[in-house]
């Protein structure tokens, strides 16, 4: 006990605060995430980054910036884990393997803190050592830890006694959207070269496997995206109904959008009108929230997956045939989506759907898929639900063409469209944006909901890809 003399003569007892320790509580943080890279030796699941050792503390603190002993707050060691989730800097860094965020957490970040301001006492002799993490070792806060807890959730949820279509309400809102059930089967994708508007990156034609899925039967809303966009107002909303406590502590810490800096429907409309101009990443995680809310394993669709629901069983150019003259029947498009001489996109579900129920597979808005656009990725293509993951930021793919599209060929089953860094052209941020397209008013997306939920070390994959910063 310390005992603090004040001026009145009057003695009061204060604890003393205990000192951190280095062996139980700084080396199990630094072992499982710093030294996955920053060691000289590497490990059999990260390549070692040698530019900085922190092996031991001769290494560790033999650059002056590093470690700090006195000097927490100065020391990058533990400024480096505050910065925001897109910082170059950030540690630890992205996981090489997963691309997964694995941020330690603020618990964590204040002991090395402390630690540091302590004086970094570091036993004599003591040599770390990389650490995997192992489930149980996922710290709480984590994406990973997340994203376990989620699929706990799905998996608790009881699955449906059939594939069938049905309607969902968003827990704690009155909002709603419907989910179209896809059967599992096989087809041709790709374009024949005798198609008209064929492009080359729509072949070469080849065979696949899909397995079954539900689509929405609509393009994300307005209404459905900004509850996850405005999160405070969502939770105002969701004040009023039915209590849904666990769900919400579960989706409340899934990472949500910055405010935007514009309009971002563009004065189109909101009311029934698709989401737009959000980034892959944006949409992603928008999948993880619902996903969360819900109970039910939501995502983006592969390409395969689109373009399967799409031709609904067809192989013709457009799932109603070849004739372009009857896309007014089924598509928004540039030569139809006037409205005041304006062409704009238009409340979903208005034209006719395809054989499987789907509205707006051709137009009103393109819609993000999960791959990394490649023009030769059809080479290579796996027969079996083929997807190409992703390892740069750009360019990733969008399929159905959209109310901008005068060509009738964009809008075709098999045509493809690549994300490109124009689509941030008028982004006046610096770094840009990793939530919003300034530029591209025509993409929006749907969600699909597989029938098969992989395990957790799987599903992280679908909702963080770790290429969102440019």
């Amino acid at each position: 006990m310390k005992l603090l003399l004040c001026s009145a003569l009057i003695f009061t007892a204060i604890p003393l605060a205990l000192a951190v320790d280095f062996e139980k509580e700084v080396q199990p943080i630094l072992e499982q995430n710093c030294l996955r890279c920053h060691n000289p030796k590497g490990t059999d699941f990260e390549s070692g980054d040698t530019d900085l050792d922190l092996t031991t503390f001769e290494t560790a603190t033999g650059s002056k910036s590093t470690i700090i002993p006195g000097n927490g707050a100065k020391s990058k060691l533990y400024t480096s884990t505050m910065l925001p989730d897109d910082a170059k800097k950030l540690m630890p860094p992205r996981n090489k393997a997963t691309k997964a965020l694995e941020r330690i957490t603020k618990q964590e970040s204040e002991t090395i803190k402390a630690w540091i301001d302590e004086g970094a006492k570091w036993p004599a002799g003591l040599k770390l050592k990389a650490v995997k993490k192992s489930a149980d070792a996922v710290p709480e806060g984590s994406e990973a830890a997340l994203v376990a807890a989620i699929h706990k959730r799905i998996m608790e949820t009881p699955p449906p006694a059939k594939m069938e279509a049905y309607k969902a309400t968003i827990p704690g809102t009155d909002v709603q959207f419907e989910m179209m059930p896809i059967p599992a089967g096989e087809f041709t994708m790709g374009s024949p070269d005798s198609e008209k508007g064929h492009k080359l990156d729509e072949g070469p034609q080849h065979k696949v496997k899909i397995d079954a899925f539900w689509m929405g039967k609509c393009e994300v809303t307005w209404e459905e995206y900004e509850l996850f966009m405005y999160p405070d107002e969502e939770k105002k909303i969701r004040a009023s109904k039915a209590p849904t406590a666990d769900a919400d502590k579960i989706s409340d810490a899934v990472t949500h959008p910055t405010q935007p800096y514009v309009e971002m429907s563009f004065g189109m409309g909101k009311d029934g009108f698709p989401a737009i101009s959000m980034t892959q990443h944006a949409a992603n995680k928008f999948c993880e929230w619902l996903s969360a809310k819900t109970g039910h394993f939501y995502r983006l669709p592969t390409e395969a997956e689109w373009e399967y629901a799409c031709r609904a069983g067809t192989t013709t150019a457009y799932s109603f045939g070849d004739d372009a003259s009857k896309l007014d029947d089924y598509a928004w498009h540039g030569k139809n989506s006037a409205v005041d001489g304006n062409t704009k996109y238009h409340k979903v579900g208005e034209k006719k759907p395809n054989p499987w129920g789907l509205h707006d597979m051709h137009g009103n808005v393109a819609e993000w898929c999960l791959d990394q656009y490649s023009a030769s990725f059809y080479d290579k293509s796996p027969a079996a639900s083929p997807w190409n993951k992703s390892t740069t930021p750009y360019p990733h793919s969008a399929r159905g063409g959209a109310w901008s599209d005068e060509d009738p060929a964009a809008l075709r089953s098999a045509a493809r469209r690549a994300s490109d860094p124009s689509w941030k052209q008028q982004d006046p941020q610096l770094p840009k944006s990793i939530w919003y397209l300034t530029d591209a008013q025509f993409l929006g997306f749907r969600v699909v909901r597989p029938l098969k939920v992989p395990p957790a070390e799987e599903l992280i994959h679908y909702w963080n890809n770790g290429v969102e910063k440019e």
